[in-house]
């Protein structure tokens, strides 16, 4: 099964304004158009695991990637 991705750029200065960004991409993976997300933002990183963790439909995996740039990953299983 390959997962779908959604990757992008933005960094917020605080942790409410990320959250209300993680608040619209869970809803995003609730409705299945992707199934995980990649940010170099670790703010949105963590708001989003939470906010899917409490979705008792998915599974939610979080992985920080350190190469050239700092990324992180959240994604879920059904």
């Amino acid at each position: 099964m390959t997962l779908r991705w959604k990757r992008e750029n933005i960094l917020f200065d605080s942790l409410y304004e990320a959250d209300v960004w993680a608040d619209s991409i869970g809803n995003e993976m609730y409705a299945r158009l992707y199934d995980g997300y990649d940010t170099p933002d670790y703010k949105i990183a963590y708001s989003l695991a939470f906010r899917l963790a409490q979705m008792k439909e998915f599974s939610v995996f979080a992985e920080t990637i350190i190469n050239h740039e700092r990324r992180y990953k959240v994604w879920v299983k059904s």
